[in-house]
């Protein structure tokens, strides 16, 4: 998966960000990606999570561009709430982060039991659609396991680029039909077939079906996060 906030080297030793940058004027969103209507409901809480993580972290908006390769004027327009981003898009900004996926998507929840209404779910998707996530928890605690209902359209093929070290991916194919590629190596998975594997390579999953393939994910990090 391209699947709280993590406790990681990599977020430590980074030098104090400079006098604060003015914030970015609002403009028409930079030719990055465009994200889908499903994924714009979350723009508020992705904006509020990435500026909370920012300054958590001291980082400039120019020294988080350089780390993760998405453009000021988009971070600045993700903070602002003017720009939607996709799933492409966060995964490259939660690793510059040194945080996991949910961290940048999920809103603090209060505390007590917590019910995810199907018909309220707010999916995450790739740039053209064909891959969705859905998280299945909510982020309210410090946690170091995650839990994701993936959705894969016929013909669809997502490449995610590795994670931090210590991830592991543990998915079950619900129903449909999935290829899982890892460091070169694939694998052909069935409804009710699972896999585990050290997800800190670039990974693959083709769907292999006709149909839609559904399938859940349970990520674990090497460090609490949250």
């Amino acid at each position: 998966m391209k699947s709280a906030r993590e406790t990681t080297k990599k977020a430590r030793g980074r030098a104090p960000a400079p006098a604060p940058e003015p914030r970015p004027a609002a403009s028409a969103p930079p030719r990055e990606e465009s994200a889908p209507q499903s994924t714009r409901d979350l723009t508020p809480v992705v904006g509020a999570n990435l500026r909370r993580l920012r300054g958590q972290r001291t980082l400039s908006l120019e020294r988080l561009s350089q780390l993760s390769g998405v453009s000021r004027a988009m971070l600045g327009q993700i903070e602002l709430g003017q720009s939607a981003p996709t799933i492409n898009v966060l995964w490259k900004i939660a690793s510059a982060l040194g945080v996991p996926f949910s961290a940048l998507i999920t809103a603090r929840g209060a505390v007590g039991p917590h019910v995810l209404r199907a018909e309220g779910a707010k999916q995450l998707t790739s740039q053209d659609g064909a891959f969705s996530s859905r998280a299945l928890f909510p982020f309210d605690e410090p946690r170091r396991v995650e839990f994701y209902e993936l959705r894969l359209v016929p013909g669809g093929l997502e490449r995610a680029d590795a994670h931090n070290p210590g991830t592991t991916e543990n998915l079950v194919v619900a129903s449909g039909a999935v290829e899982i590629e890892v460091g070169g190596k694939k694998e052909l998975l069935g409804p009710g077939d699972a896999i585990v594997f050290e997800a800190d390579l670039p990974h693959v999953y083709r769907n292999r079906a006709d149909g839609e393939t559904v399938m859940y994910l349970v990520m674990t990090y090497a460090d609490t996060v949250g």
